[in-house]
């Protein structure tokens, strides 16, 4: 078809990844800004129909390519047809991971096609992988998967500038790391019994929020009046803000405190 034809054929790494930067954002486009008119534009009394995804960032749904074999690989074949059985947002997610297929396809067909080496498909994929997938832009994953890494990031840089837990104010912030911090100051102290009898303590910690037992990867602080602790997520607490509270006081003791 003539609207996937690219205007040029993209012979180096950068070229091909440039081109799948370009197709990836016309994909998400359609699913996401987009998706109310490409929604309509997928009516299952019309033929088989696919989402093409165009280097210049544009998107189109339209037949297939008449020409066998096409140009480039082509998309899924008839997504408009399941677009009224299921629920829309299982059907957008399915559109999703099939484009993020077709866009692998394409990318590694112009590898293939000029010769790229095992060190450059190599390469290409780093790049490509470093992206989040359609999949994951359209359900919402790539902004959760961001949040937890920087949380995580976070945590860990504040572990380093961390002493005992409990002998400073800020240490009640990252109970994790903490815990950690303790162990390693009481290996070097000879202190081995006190550290199992703090994870003995703090080891079956529930948040107060949402009930669910601490994990050695999440960020939780502690309120200073009740003494519960808390995922930092459920009391919408970061790090980096932690860092600056004096006193934390939980929802329910700020409400209280208010009353």
């Amino acid at each position: 078809m003539d609207g996937v034809d690219v205007p040029y054929n993209p012979r180096t790494v950068e070229e091909v990844f440039r081109d799948f930067k370009g197709r990836r954002a016309a994909l998400i486009k359609a699913l996401t800004i987009d998706v109310d008119e490409f929604y309509q534009q997928c009516d299952p009394e019309k033929e088989n129909l696919c989402l093409y995804g165009l280097p210049s960032e544009q998107w189109e749904v339209n037949l297939p390519a008449e020409e066998v074999p096409p140009e480039l690989p082509e998309p899924a074949l008839g997504i408009n047809f399941a677009r009224d059985g299921m629920q829309e947002k299982d059907w957008l997610s399915l559109v999703a991971v099939h484009s993020d297929a077709w866009l692998l396809s394409v990318a590694f067909y112009f590898g293939a096609r000029f010769g790229f080496d095992k060190a450059d498909r190599k390469r290409l994929f780093n790049m490509i992988n470093d992206l989040p997938t359609i999949f994951e832009a359209v359900t919402g994953l790539a902004k959760k998967q961001g949040k937890e890494k920087s949380v995580s990031n976070n945590s860990s840089t504040k572990a380093k500038s961390n002493s005992k837990r409990g002998s400073e104010p800020q240490t009640k912030y990252s109970k994790p790391m903490a815990i950690q911090m303790q162990s390693n100051e009481d290996d070097e102290d000879g202190l081995g019994a006190d550290e199992e009898d703090d994870e003995e303590e703090h080891g079956d910690a529930s948040c107060g929020a949402c009930g669910e037992s601490y994990a050695t990867d999440e960020f939780w602080i502690c309120c200073d009046i009740c003494e519960k602790w808390f995922h930092g997520k459920c009391v919408k607490i970061t790090p980096a803000r932690a860092e600056h509270i004096k006193q934390y006081k939980c929802p329910a003791c700020s409400k209280r405190a208010r009353t």
